[in-house]
């Protein structure tokens, strides 16, 4: 083998030199050692974690769930519980409950950011969302209640992703009540690997990828940008819309108080206004009594834009999340995997050249072995990344399919929308209805020369 390696080597190595040594110095200011580059060998694949993906019937790349299905998965409440005082500072826990798992766990911030970590860890080629922010100081209450509403999103994402849901360290997250839940996350993930070294069909994928896989992932990131920018503005719009029904409300509920503050004013009359005065106590008595239908009001106007906050903000928010974390995806493929099977390939060119040069030159059969170890342990690598590189085009078709499954959650939001509307139209309009033949009384004192003022036609104006 020695001999076959020292000819084609030496065939090789003329035009080498000068070459490689220009290389070598760039890349050696540029990139580490090709020793730090991962190197796992495909046949180091050890036996799954129970959670191992099982080879589908049929074409695995093809995904055939519902939104219904996966909205069924499970759905997780995360709640604020009262706060408790550390030695320095306020600590907000939450309790997380799992319908899917019947189980309700008090969960710290930081147990997400865990859990978020061993997803990233195990499913580099998966959707995993993104988390709220930290703020260890200042954090107001509506800044942590913000933090909640995120909290919930990313959780419900993951609790309803297919791959992530049947994992060990989702099912720890939502079910395991013992103290440490942080070492029990990552004990989890201890000598696992993640999806690629656990997956049956990962050596297969490129199989299963079609033709024009470049194609449609280009027109798909086109497609989820556009559609991305669109929901961003209606979000922005629908919190404004809620927003202005809960500024409403409380006009309303501050309308009424004044009103009843005017119709308990006890400042005496003047002697010169004597002849009104019973005409003004009809009045102040008419006044006191409104006050309960603009609460009512106040109340019906706060009950719509909370409705609107859960229903449609929230909703709205879920469906930007799921965007935002296949844009990052589709950054950490074409920023990730592939940038090391580029930069891998450079490396190994470069190696071989200096090795082809150092081993022509000295003609001593222990470096020719050397040369051979090194080009087989990096070919290996090359063809582990290669793998790679396929695979996370696998998932990342996948993930793709994922966000079409979503996009129904469209006519969900809008539905919620116009509900929303008509319910809190209806149930104000009630009341106003309820609240106009109380003010006949305004208009009617003992004289009987108030009459209420008549309605204007269109187009016309008061005189």
């Amino acid at each position: 083998m020695t001999g076959g390696v020292m000819d084609r080597l030496s065939a090789e190595a003329g035009a080498a030199p000068v070459a490689a040594a220009a290389e070598a110095e760039a890349d050696e200011e540029a990139d580490p050692p090709a020793a730090d580059l991962p190197t796992p060998q495909v046949s180091e694949r050890r036996d799954p974690h129970p959670s191992r993906m099982q080879m589908p019937q049929g074409n695995p790349l093809l995904l055939s769930y519902t939104l219904q299905e996966l909205l069924g998965r499970d759905t997780v409440q995360v709640e604020l519980i009262p706060e408790k005082k550390g030695l320095f500072l306020k600590h907000v826990e939450y309790e997380v409950s799992s319908q899917r798992f019947k189980s309700s766990v008090y969960r710290r911030y930081n147990d997400f950011v865990v859990l978020h970590d061993m997803l990233l860890q195990k499913f580099p080629y998966r959707m995993v969302p993104a988390l709220p922010p930290k703020r260890v100081l200042g954090a107001d209450r509506e800044f942590i209640e913000a933090r909640r509403r995120a909290l919930r999103r990313f959780i419900n994402l993951v609790a309803r992703h297919p791959p992530f849901s049947e994992d060990v360290a989702l099912r720890l997250f939502l079910s395991f009540s013992g103290p440490d839940v942080q070492n029990k996350l990552k004990e989890s993930a201890q000598y696992v690997g993640d999806e690629f070294m656990n997956c049956k069909l990962a050596p297969r994928a490129k199989d299963f990828l079609p033709a024009d896989i470049q194609t449609q992932l280009a027109v798909s990131r086109e497609l989820i940008r556009n559609i991305y920018n669109s929901f961003h503005k209606l979000r922005d719009r629908a919190e404004r819309i809620a927003s202005r029904a809960i500024d409403n409300a409380a006009d309303l509920l501050i309308f009424g108080k004044e009103l009843s503050a005017l119709g308990s004013d006890t400042t005496p009359l003047p002697s010169w206004a004597s002849l009104n005065s019973s005409t003004w106590g009809s009045l102040k008595q008419a006044l006191r009594g409104l006050s309960v239908e603009f609460a009512l009001l106040a109340d019906k106007a706060a009950q719509q834009g909370k409705q609107e906050e859960n229903d449609v903000v929230e909703k709205l928010n879920l469906f930007l999340d799921l965007l935002q974390s296949y844009k990052e995806l589709c950054e950490r493929h074409e920023k990730g995997v592939l940038h090391k099977h580029q930069r891998a390939l450079h490396k190994y060119s470069l190696t071989r050249r200096q090795m082809l040069s150092t081993t022509v030159q000295s003609r001593e059969p222990d470096a020719a072995e050397q040369l051979e170890s090194r080009i087989v342990e990096q070919e290996n690598a090359i063809q582990t990344l290669e793998l790679r590189s396929y695979f996370s085009l696998y998932c990342l078709h996948q993930e793709m399919q994922l966000v079409h499954v979503y996009l129904p959650l469209t006519s969900h939001i809008l539905g919620a929308f116009v509900n929303s509307q008509i319910q809190g139209h209806k149930e104000m309009s009630k009341v106003w209805n309820d609240l106009k033949p109380k003010l006949s009384c305004l208009f009617a004192g003992p004289n009987s020369s108030l009459t209420p003022p008549r309605p204007l036609e269109d187009g016309v104006s008061p005189q």
